[in-house]
């Protein structure tokens, strides 16, 4: 392709849950717009269009949240940016009502919770649930009308479409907090590229951009990680799991190209990924797909690589360095301990690598509550993010 130049540039954001017990969701949030601006003045293209909000940007929908979120919102954007918004299960919290949280909507932000704009040539169709984060015929039938027409309009550029949710089988995230409502009228339209929140997933794993039949971007949140893997010793909710606030730079060429730029706010810096969709309309360009799972490097622990057990009266804990993902951050380690005598397997757990995390650590520590005296061996496996598991582990004996 071409040199990629943008003409257009918009903020992906959700899941900021503004509420006063927790101001630091406020501040990140007209931060990364604040640093957004920054970098956008550094660029050849110095514009943000758009900044679009995709669902829960309050925590309980109540009406002192839309207040401070308009608040926000109007100091933070310059008069340039357009603003584009849903909404979603945690505005409709309040009073239980759909109807009332639609209101409030229209009262604060002079709009209903479904739109359609054309921006810069390029079509931005924004959906919010019937109720909950579920979308019933009323809104299939709008999404539908739409799409026609953005497609009829330009075949050949992309259709931004924005729904709190993600779509089921999607991207990471998908599986414990997607809707399938939508897909059948999805997949006819190949030119989507599809924003949605919902999960709480970080927008640094490579899982959150995906292509199958259409493409597909996580956007993260502002206010707390949760993770969509069940294995993990701790759960979905990882350690260190706020302040989160992270969202994507989405930057789109004259001849329809996207740029999708994960931002951290908490580093004030891009990670070190960025994704690029050339043909958007055309499925058989499509490159961020399952095809990852089966060309995936494995990771590897370095001969230099080292773990340091101590042991303490309530416990050990291992701390080890991190192994090399081959371009990509590790996802989890799987820790085994066995008796020297027989080899037989005491305890065995998972954890992640705290990969969501801009500033990802060198070394991790992990703890067991392993008090029995006696002689043991520890290995550490590592894991991407394609269930791809590394050629070699860690290993050491240690006595408590």
């Amino acid at each position: 392709m071409n040199e990629f130049k943008p003409i257009l540039r918009f903020l992906a954001m959700s899941d900021i849950h503004f509420n006063r017990e927790k101001p630091e969701r406020r501040r990140n949030f007209e931060l990364g717009i604040k640093l957004a601006y920054e970098y956008a003045e550094q660029q050849e293209y110095k514009g943000i269009d758009v900044l679009t909000i995709n669902g829960d940007f309050t925590d309980h929908g109540e009406e002192e949240h839309f207040a401070d979120f308009k608040e926000s919102v109007e100091g933070a954007l310059k008069p340039e940016t357009d603003l584009i918004m849903t909404m979603a299960s945690h505005e409709y919290m309040c009073d239980g009502h759909v109807e009332k949280a639609h209101e409030r909507l229209r009262r604060f932000f002079n709009r209903g919770p479904d739109n359609h704009k054309v921006i810069k040539g390029f079509h931005f169709i924004s959906v919010s649930p019937t109720i909950s984060c579920r979308f019933q015929d009323e809104k299939r039938e709008f999404l539908k009308k739409e799409l026609e027409a953005a497609h009829e309009d330009t075949p050949f550029k992309p259709i931004f479409l924005f729904q709190h949710p993600h779509i089921t089988e999607t991207v990471y995230g998908s599986i414990n907090w997607g809707e399938d409502d939508l897909t059948d009228i999805l997949v006819n339209y190949p030119q989507i590229v599809d924003f949605s929140g919902h999960s709480h997933a970080p927008v640094n794993d490579p899982r959150s951009v995906h292509q199958r039949h259409f493409t597909c971007a996580g956007t993260g949140s502002f206010s707390y990680f949760e993770l969509d893997e069940y294995d993990k010793v701790y759960g979905t909710v990882p350690p260190l799991d706020e302040p989160s606030a992270q969202f994507l730079i989405v930057e789109v060429s004259e001849e329809g190209a996207v740029k999708i730029k994960p931002f951290d706010v908490v580093t004030q810096r891009f990670f070190d990924m960025e994704y690029l969709v050339e043909t958007p309309w055309n499925p058989d360009s499509f490159i961020y797909t399952e095809d990852r799972y089966f060309a995936a490097k494995k990771p590897e622990f370095t001969a230099e690589a080292t773990i340091d057990v101590t042991v303490k009266a309530d416990g050990v804990d291992f701390t080890f360095d991190q192994a090399d993902g081959k371009g990509e951050r590790i996802d989890d380690y799987t820790l085994t301990v066995r008796k020297k005598e027989d080899g037989s397997i005491v305890r065995r757990i998972c954890f992640w690598s705290k990969y969501y995390l801009n500033n990802m650590p060198a070394r991790l520590t992990q703890g067991l509550d392993l008090t029995e005296k006696g002689d043991y061996t520890v290995d550490i496996s590592a894991r991407g993010f394609w269930f791809n598991r590394s050629v070699n582990k860690l290993t050491t004996e240690f006595t408590i």
